[in-house]
């Protein structure tokens, strides 16, 4: 018969409830979990926010692009010598300002050096570097690269005390805090990015239009940002498209800093032949997948959902030139009407203007009044 255990006797595996909290190392304060947490998670933001996410307003880059064109600066890959494999540049980038992954680094050099990505890309790239069709970039260790010629104007005057420095990460060397541009970058090709609690995705535009805007703001700085918008008429995407928002609507875009805008793919009639029609889409909306969207028509055309249309291909080339094939009595305004509806031809670029400011002034990005 199993013995009965008195309440006096303990085991290994009680605990005594009404003994004293042993005391911690010395210096310890005991601290609450909910302010420890918000405490650490602030933290935490702040650093996604400043180090990670944003760009800066003065030369429109987040710190992975700040380095990644430093580092190349520092090897001399200028536009004019000859390209270098980007497995180099991606492994100084890592060990000396940026010690995160390498995938991560190559896929922001590439992005910098894709011309339907950037309006004026930053890296001028040698070898497979993606596509509109989504296809991934080759391997850094089969591409090469080299500065831009217009990253010239970010960088040329970097050694002539033009911009604070600070250490790297192990203080074993010093990096630009931020790069002394000349040209308008934030505003040529815009940003993207997500942070902890806000977001970022300015549009590019158009350089000569920035800087004629510039030029007046300099001549007549009260001028006003509606003002300013009848020398920059709006985004230059890219991938061209069109715009179909209402010039008011624009200015309240600029003026806000946040609204959609509505682009659109552009297409044209092509000639007659063997009884049927062709229109070709000869652009897309920014950032849609070009094979996709080649997918997303076929499946209209086998589901017979828009009987004038009877096949797609994709003919392009350097250029986007997708044709559509139509019965010969179709309305080619009423099919491209339908594409619209019901595919990615028509989307919203959804702006919202974030960025870090090295001033506690909120209208610095913008005229006062």
């Amino acid at each position: 018969m199993a013995k009965r255990r008195k309440p006096s006797d303990k085991t290994l595996f009680d605990v005594d409830t009404e003994a004293d909290t042993p005391p911690g190392p010395p210096g310890d304060e005991a601290v609450s979990l909910h302010e420890a947490a918000q405490t650490r998670y602030l933290n935490y933001a702040l650093s996604v926010i400043t180090s990670r996410a944003l760009p800066d307003v003065r030369d429109g880059l987040k710190p992975v692009q700040r380095r990644i064109l430093y580092t190349m600066w520092q090897q001399n890959l200028t536009a004019a010598v000859k390209h270098r494999k980007c497995a180099k540049v991606v492994g100084d980038v890592m060990g000396s300002y940026h010690p995160h992954g390498d995938a991560a680094l190559y896929e922001t050099l590439v992005r910098m050096a894709q011309p339907f990505s950037l309006r004026y890309p930053l890296v001028d790239g040698s070898g497979n570097f993606g596509s509109l069709d989504g296809d991934s970039a080759a391997a850094m260790r089969y591409t090469e690269c080299r500065l831009a010629r217009i990253s010239d104007e970010l960088l040329t005057e970097i050694e002539q005390a033009t911009v604070p420095f600070r250490p790297n990460y192990d203080g074993t060397k010093t990096e630009p805090v931020v790069l002394p541009s000349r040209v308008p970058n934030l505003l040529i090709n815009g940003a993207t990015g997500i942070a902890v609690g806000m977001a970022t995705n300015i549009p590019p535009h158009n350089l000569t239009e920035v800087c004629t805007a510039l030029v007046k703001l300099l001549d007549n700085p009260d001028l006003t940002s509606v003002q300013l918008c009848r020398y920059v008429k709006g985004p230059d995407f890219p991938t061209g498209g069109q715009m179909l928002n209402a010039p008011d609507e624009l200015k309240q875009i600029y003026k806000t800093g946040s609204g959609a805008i509505r682009l659109r793919g552009t297409w044209e009639a092509g000639p007659e032949s063997r009884g049927t029609k062709t229109v070709y889409i000869t652009s897309i909306p920014y950032t849609v997948n070009k094979a996709a969207l080649v997918e997303r028509i076929g499946e209209i055309a086998l589901s017979r959902k828009l009987p004038p249309l009877v096949d797609v291909k994709d003919l392009s080339t350097e250029d986007v030139r997708v044709a559509l094939e139509l019965k010969r009595d179709a309305d080619e305004k009423m099919v491209m009407a339908y594409l619209f509806k019901h595919t990615p031809l028509q989307t919203n670029f959804l702006v919202n203007h974030t960025c870090l400011i090295p001033t506690e002034n909120q209208e610095v990005g913008r005229p006062e009044r």
